[in-house]
């Protein structure tokens, strides 16, 4: 008897599964062709072009210390234009036929919302969701963008603050409680572009009660053996196979 693929064995796991919920990470960004900013590659080049490090650039105590430098560097290096890849074109498919229940992603660019998803909990805001921190008054994307140096609101002057979660800022406690519900709720978790040894999403994994685990993803870790299925590719190569 011929034994199963991986892709016959995900499609049976997906098939069977009556809550399906997706988790979507650094990975998906890559398949857009932008890299993580905790890249060694992607951290040296911002490094070297402006003196400090992403991980001192990207904090909360930067953008009030040094706001014009810190849009310089969110401008060149975080606004950049990505575009929903088939990974995603699939996902709203299975949302659309009531397969696929939640997408939780970490990415910042509304890659799945823009994709076609409607139930999608970005974990780490938005940066077309922007804020004036005096006012609260609501801005989009191209207020940033083409503000001379630093965005001020209109209305009172205080700075807009980008609606996107800085490096060791505490998460959003709404969305938090909400993906952990989900986790708890599904009983097939699909991690896309990310592994069980994530940092954004270990924590979240071990709440999870169901039936399956699949990793699709293109580097092995060490926790891999902890999946029920482990396929080493960019999701775009594999999730348009379901046939959705």
């Amino acid at each position: 008897m011929q034994e199963k693929s991986k892709l016959d064995i995900l499609k049976e796991i997906v098939d069977q599964g009556q809550y399906v919920v997706v988790l979507c990470g650094s990975g998906m960004l890559e398949e857009c062709g932008f890299h993580s900013l905790k890249d060694q590659n992607a951290a040296y080049e911002i490094e070297e072009k402006y003196g400090r490090s992403p991980e001192y650039l990207y904090t909360d105590a930067f953008f009030n210390t040094r706001t014009e430098m810190f849009f310089e560097f969110y401008k060149n290096e975080i606004l950049v234009e990505l575009e929903p890849t088939e990974s995603v074109k699939t996902l709203a498919a299975m949302e659309k036929a009531g397969k696929l229940k939640c997408i939780i992603t970490s990415n910042i660019y509304e890659l799945s919302e823009r994709g076609g998803c409607r139930n999608v909990i970005d974990l780490h805001g938005s940066i077309y969701r922007n804020k004036c921190m005096r006012c609260h008054k609501e801005y989009p994307l191209e207020y940033i963008k083409n503000a001379p140096k630093i965005p001020y609101c209109e209305d009172c002057h205080g700075v807009v603050r980008p609606g996107v979660s800085f490096f060791g800022e505490m998460l959003d406690s709404d969305k938090l409680s909400r993906t952990l519900e989900e986790i708890e709720k599904c009983d097939v978790l699909l991690l896309l572009g990310t592994s069980l040894s994530s940092e954004v999403f270990h924590n979240y994994v071990r709440c999870f009660e169901g039936s399956r685990i699949v990793v699709i993803h293109t580097k092995p870790t060490l926790m891999d053996d902890k999946a029920d299925l482990v396929i080493y590719d960019e999701p775009r190569n594999i999730l348009p196979e379901l046939g959705y």
